[in-house]
């Protein structure tokens, strides 16, 4: 059986900074990073209080123009032969906090490779830690340098 594929999400202002205050991703053969290409699910107030693994969370994701593109995109990667080193591929995808986007598409994708016959890992790093409120007086240096790069 080949080895499984592993599929992590994640949300940057969690992760670890290095030395110029930058978040270090998890190592992954690929990182997708969707705070810019899907809007954010939080903002429907009644999905707020839930996380990725919620099946209505999963749905507003989908619904977000450009998810369904970026999931067959996703897909598509992970259906590649593997590459000459050793190990399982690994997709990581992380938005601001890893509860909504991050996690919900990862499940999505789990499924979607499952469905195909794919042997699946998934891990979520912060799906389980409150929401990121990105306010002045809460402002990060991981929070500072992800707003200067989107601007």
């Amino acid at each position: 059986m080949p080895a499984p594929l592993k599929l992590t999400s994640f949300g940057f202002l969690h992760l670890p900074q290095d030395t110029e205050g930058h978040p270090i991703p998890p190592q992954a053969d690929r990182i997708e990073d969707v705070r810019d290409r899907l809007r954010d699910p939080a903002a429907a107030r009644d999905i707020l209080d839930l996380d990725g693994l919620n099946p209505r969370v999963q749905a507003v994701v989908l619904a977000t123009p450009g998810a369904p593109e970026l999931l067959d995109n996703l897909a598509a990667y992970a259906a590649l032969p593997e590459g000459p080193g050793p190990g399982a591929r690994h997709i990581a995808i992380g938005c601001a906090g890893g509860r909504h986007r991050a996690a919900g598409l990862t499940e999505l994708l789990a499924q979607a490779l499952r469905d195909r016959g794919h042997h699946i890992e998934v891990e979520h790093l912060h799906v389980h830690l409150p929401r990121v409120l990105a306010t002045p007086e809460h402002t990060t240096t991981a929070t500072t340098a992800v707003t200067e790069a989107n601007s």
